[in-house]
Formats: structure tokens, sequence, C-alpha cells
């Protein structure tokens, strides 16, 4: 939420934030209230905000009902869809009163979204595994946005099958699924090495293990069309060599 805040011209009116990696320089003196294993909602309430963003999934039913009981008006954001990412930041920049800027920068991020869908219609499908984590070994399921940010480069998450958002999976099933990609958020080099014990599988036949950047994808914010374009070459590059 603080990317998309800074995306909508709001990053003036942050007054806090919760910690983690990788935050943005311009909020990095901010207090923190939390991390994302929870808040601190006495420090929250001692900064006096006039409005809370939060997300939906990201915040425990406990701390979401104590969070109510603050008595703070609270927007929760739910990214679902590519496209929510810029519903998001309109919807700061109305609450922020920063309109304009973040009709700006929506337009500027649905441009290349558009580009990208249509630049892949109709491609050749790439069977991707996306590896969330490596033990124990999770996934990504259907309807979440590293599910239709495969689609919309042209390739098929092989456990899209899946309700859950995330899954935990045997390397069995991934066996028997065949993904032709093999692919994880990771700056680990070591991520996705055990997989080439595994030359059954065709991502491991033709050499198509790949790293992506860890703060593209997962974090849905203002890198998410230069991590969509990242995926994208991977998959392109994987459905070449299928070709060969």
């Amino acid at each position: 939420m603080v990317e998309l805040s800074l995306a909508a011209g709001a990053g003036s009116r942050l007054v806090g934030t919760i910690g983690g990696a990788g935050l943005p320089r311009a909020v990095q003196g901010l207090p923190r209230v939390g991390d994302a294993f929870g808040l601190n909602l006495e420090a929250l309430a001692m900064l006096h905000p006039d409005l809370v963003l939060a997300w939906k999934t990201g915040t425990p039913a406990r701390q979401a009902a104590a969070l109510g009981r603050l008595g703070i008006p609270v927007y929760w954001s739910e990214v679902q869809r590519l496209r929510d990412v810029g519903q998001t930041v309109l919807r700061i920049g109305e609450l922020a009163g920063t309109r304009a800027s973040a009709r700006a920068w929506a337009a500027d991020y649905a441009r290349p979204l558009l580009a990208l869908r249509e630049r892949e219609r109709g491609a050749t499908p790439v069977r991707v595994f996306f590896q969330v984590w490596p033990a124990p070994l999770m996934t990504v399921g259907a309807r979440q946005p590293i599910d239709r940010a495969i689609t919309l480069c042209g390739g098929v998450n092989v456990f899209g099958d899946l309700r859950a958002p995330a899954a935990q999976v045997s390397r069995e099933a991934v066996l028997a699924r065949d993904p032709q990609l093999i692919v994880a958020a990771s700056q680990d080099a070591r991520a996705l090495q055990a997989w080439r014990a595994f030359g059954e599988i065709s991502a491991v036949r033709h050499a198509r293990l790949v790293l992506l950047d860890p703060d593209g994808l997962p974090r849905m914010g203002l890198g998410t069309i230069d991590a969509l374009e990242q995926l994208c070459r991977v998959i392109d590059a994987t459905r070449r060599t299928l070709a060969r």
C-alpha cells in the first residue's frame, strides 16, 4: 500500500507504515506500526491518522477486528486482477485528495498493460510452474495476480485449477503436470537447484529454470509493469526454445 500511495501522489500524507524489506526510500524515515506478522495498534493510534490503508487478505481477522475497534476509517484493498493495481491507486487518490496525480499514474499503468495483453494474444501456450517457496514447496492457484500475469503472457499456470491463492504441492504433482518453464521470484541462486535432479521435466530438459526479480510480481506496486515485461520475456524465450 505504501508504493501505491506514492503512485497516487499521496506520499506526503503518510504518517506511518509497517516495516518490511524493500521499502521505498521516501518512506524509510516514517514510524513503524508493525510488520508482516502483525500491527502495533497502540503505536498506530498514537499517530492519529485520518485513514488506514490495508490489504484485506494480508490482515488476520483478529487484527482486522481490533483495528475496527479503534474507530479509524479503513480502506481495505484487494488486488486480485492486474488492473486492480491502477484502480487501487485511483481510489487512494480520491481518498487523499490527489486525484490528478493518481489518474496520471493509472493511465501510464494501463497503457503498457493493454499493450502486453494485445502482444501476447494468441501465442502458443507455455506450461509454467511458479515456485513461491522451495521448502515446503508452495505455488500459486487460480484467480490471483500472479496466475493472471502468467495468463497475460501466454502461459498456463500448471496449478491454475487450484482454488486457493497459494498452496503446498508435492514434487510428484509437479512432475505429473510437466511444466515447460519453472520460475521463482528470488535472489537466491539456489532457489531452483533441486529441480536439476528431475530431468524428466520439460523445463529441466530445456534448461528453463529462471529466477525473476524478487521485488517484482509478488509486490504488485510501482514495479508491476516491469515485472510483467520480465515474465513475458521469459515465457516468450521458452516458447522459442521449444519451437526449435
